[in-house]
């Protein structure tokens, strides 16, 4: 077999298939492209030579698991990441399977390395007051404070991840139409629109000012440079908006909160106030219902509610007034006959 260096297919990779032929989002291919730095370390080490020289043969299914191995054990990484990364190397050899026939055996192993199976990540999500708690921590009246009360409020009522509200321009935002609405690029390069309630555009009037008819293209959210805000400075934001906030409502201690939570949230709410799974999961952009489904499986209050609509209506007097199962020889009868 022809010994076949792996960086040409590595560089094919990234640059074509991940890029232009699947579109993934940038934040997928910079996973790809780690994942892939940190195996060619290994790789070098394992076979004592230079990253550039290591071949497709050399990757087998035992060296693949040694890897993972040191992910879990020498960086400390979870089964989740363990996972990710593991994902991302059988792309890369379905990719070298398809562009060599001849490599097809060797990539097919590779493929075959199992995933392992973890626990789904909790999914934490704020109840209303302390939803409330947190848009009550920032002071509008300030320029920084309608910045950080506009992001919060924003997040909530769209439900949008960090990177989402982080890249909105001006020009996604449909504020004078009679449904006021956003339009967001999400994972996958997926679009989708999301409304805007009254005061979720008011708030966004008064940050934006004189930008909103000069600037189409430029970012709805700044920092305190004038710069575009990112998913990192969103993040921060949270964090030291709940330190603040559980000063008043101390159950937010008990809780990771990070702008994702507040997501989480936002389809909890939804959930609870009649909209169906569906509905939720385009608001979201969720691609598979099932990711969606999750809220209605952790969400105790719906499924209290539910619980009340199946309630027996038969009271214990009541109860006891009827012939017990065994005593009645009608139904008996039934079953014996069937």
């Amino acid at each position: 077999m022809t010994e076949y260096l792996l960086a040409p297919f590595i560089r094919r990779f990234l640059t074509e298939h991940v890029v232009m032929d699947r579109n993934l989002s940038r934040n997928t291919q910079k996973s790809y492209r780690d994942t892939i730095r940190l195996f060619l370390q290994f790789m070098a080490e394992h076979a004592s030579t230079i990253p550039t020289q290591v071949t497709v043969v050399q990757v087998t299914p035992a060296v693949v698991r040694s890897f993972l191995a040191h992910l879990e054990n020498g960086r400390g990484n979870a089964v989740s990441t363990r996972n990710q990364r593991l994902a991302a190397i059988r792309a890369l050899f379905g990719f070298i399977a398809y562009q060599v026939p001849e490599l097809v055996d060797c990539a097919a192993q590779i493929q075959l390395t199992p995933f392992r199976k973890c626990p789904p990540p909790a999914l934490d999500y704020l109840e209303k007051n302390e939803m409330d708690a947190l848009l009550a921590v920032p002071d509008p009246s300030r320029p920084q404070g309608l910045r950080d009360y506009a992001m919060l409020r924003f997040l909530y009522s769209t439900g949008a991840r960090a990177t989402e509200a982080a890249s909105i321009t001006i020009e996604a935002l449909q504020l004078d139409d009679s449904l006021p609405s956003v339009r967001f690029l999400g994972k996958g390069a997926k679009t989708r629109l999301c409304p805007l309630d009254s005061e979720t555009v008011n708030i966004l009037r008064c940050l934006l000012g004189s930008r909103l008819d000069r600037s189409a293209d430029a970012r709805v959210f700044l920092n305190v440079r004038h710069q575009p805000v990112t998913r990192f400075g969103i993040y921060a934001l949270v964090e030291r908006t709940v330190a603040k906030a559980s000063e008043a409502v101390p159950s937010l201690l008990k809780k990771t909160i990070s702008p994702h939570t507040i997501r989480h949230t936002t389809a909890v709410h939804l959930l609870r106030a009649g909209n169906d799974i569906n509905t939720i999961r385009a608001w979201l952009g969720h691609v598979s219902v099932d990711t969606t489904n999750r809220y209605a499986e952790v969400d105790l209050e719906t499924k209290a509610e539910a619980l009340k609509t199946c309630a027996l209506s038969v009271t214990k007097s009541e109860k006891g007034a009827k012939a017990m199962w065994h005593e009645d020889d009608d139904l008996m009868t039934f079953l014996t006959s069937l």
